[in-house]
């Protein structure tokens, strides 16, 4: 036999005989393979987020604010006062920036009914500025009566973002065709605020908000013990929970950036659960500047007024009148459905570079042109119920403030 067939077949059976032993002996086990993170299109990965310097000797302000809730929802009626006619619109509690434009125009409307040349306006908040400009392009004359200008008015004082439901009134008590009313207002509102978008100075821009959590998306964070629990109330009829005030977001969801949760390769934050909006905010130095010159441009005056009972309106020149005092219709009006809520800002020392806003922790920052906001969020909407007191209390926003603080001290340290 060739010598090279024989070895090609000893080789050929030898190959055989291996292959018999391997079959005879158990297979090893096959670990899966991990499983593969779901690839993020890079659009929707977070840019890189520039530090805040959070730290209390950064304060440099502190405003505390009353926002004008009605528990029925706004007043946007109409009533006769002598020989003058009263549009009322006033009580958006925590949404005046939000539906301004889509209150002044429903209350513009019902002024316009009888066609004057002339129109007054009570109050110079955002609520009685964009009043009062709604009712200068429908071809009215317009003075507006204040006893303050926007600047020193409780307005200038608010956190100032797109929440058009924000205490907007109680679920039990407004009326029961509110939510189109609100829907109205809401769209009206988006609307108007569209060409002041990119403008010099930002009046209005978008900005990223982050929520993060140290729990489970969904689940409640356990309370800060350094924080005393709101007392509960004791009088009858009015919310005791969050859940009792109206909620009519779900309206506006086609206008509304959806949520998205940070996977974590692209969490930026040393906190494990963390999601991302897009939200509207007002940089309330350039809008009100921009609204103020507007006003003037097209004719309007400021009268510096007080007022101290209704029948005072008649004495005005203008016999149809706006309404818009925000909480002091509670006193001059003597309107029992208003009800103050105490809300309180710190502001930190402005960064141009942070182009972010966050929630962590029951705190909330926003990075404006005129400084860095920071508000203490603990017991939610009821935290300043029927809390009148506008001093400023800085251990708040301290506290606010160290929060933040020790979230960025978790973040890796520059190199050496």
């Amino acid at each position: 036999m060739d010598r090279r067939h024989l070895l090609k077949n000893s080789l050929a059976l030898g190959g055989f005989m291996g292959l018999g032993g391997c079959a005879a002996t158990p297979p090893a086990e096959v670990k899966p393979a991990p499983p593969v993170a779901p690839r993020v299109p890079i659009m929707d990965r977070p840019p890189p987020l520039a530090p805040i310097r959070a730290h209390t000797d950064r304060l440099f302000d502190i405003k505390v604010c009353i926002r004008p809730f009605r528990t029925k929802g706004p007043n946007l009626d109409v009533e006769q006062i002598g020989d003058a006619m009263v549009v009322h619109n006033y009580g958006h509690g925590g949404s005046g920036w939000s539906l301004s434009w889509g209150s002044a125009d429903m209350a513009v409307q019902k002024a316009m009914s009888r066609s004057p040349k002339q129109i007054a306006v009570i109050g110079c908040g955002i609520i009685g500025l964009t009043s009062a400009i709604t009712a200068q392009r429908a071809g009215a004359q317009v003075t507006i009566y204040t006893r303050e200008l926007l600047p020193r008015t409780r307005s200038v004082r608010a956190n100032g973002s797109w929440t058009p439901d924000s205490r907007i009134a109680l679920a039990a008590e407004a009326p029961a065709n509110f939510g189109e009313t609100w829907e109205q207002m809401a769209r009206m509102s988006w609307k108007n605020l569209r060409p002041y978008l990119g403008l010099a100075g930002n009046p209005v821009a978008f900005t990223d908000m982050y929520r993060l959590s140290d729990t489970p998306l969904g689940r409640e964070a356990p309370r800060d013990p350094s924080i005393p629990p709101l007392p509960p109330p004791s009088w009858s009829g009015l919310p005791t929970q969050s859940s009792d005030f109206g909620r009519y977001a779900d309206r506006i969801l086609d206008i509304t950036p959806q949520t998205q949760v940070l996977a974590d390769d692209i969490n930026p934050f040393p906190v494990k659960h963390v999601t991302r909006t897009t939200n509207l905010f007002f940089n309330f130095t350039e809008y009100g500047h921009l609204l103020t010159s507007e006003f003037f441009a097209a004719g309007g005056k400021i009268v510096m007024r007080d007022f101290h009972a209704p029948s005072e309106l008649t004495h005005l020149p203008e016999k149809v009148v706006i309404n818009c005092p925000g909480f002091a219709a509670r006193d001059w009006w003597k309107d029992k459905a208003m009800m103050p809520v105490r809300g309180q800002t710190g502001w930190l020392i402005p960064q141009p570079e942070v182009k972010y806003a966050l929630t962590y922790r029951n705190v909330q920052i926003l990075s404006k042109s005129d400084g860095i906001m920071v508000i203490a969020l603990e017991n939610g909407d009821m935290k300043g119920y029927n809390n009148s007191d506008e001093s400023v209390n800085r251990a708040e926003s301290e506290r606010a403030v160290k929060v933040i603080e020790e979230l960025y001290s978790r973040f890796p340290t520059n190199p050496a």
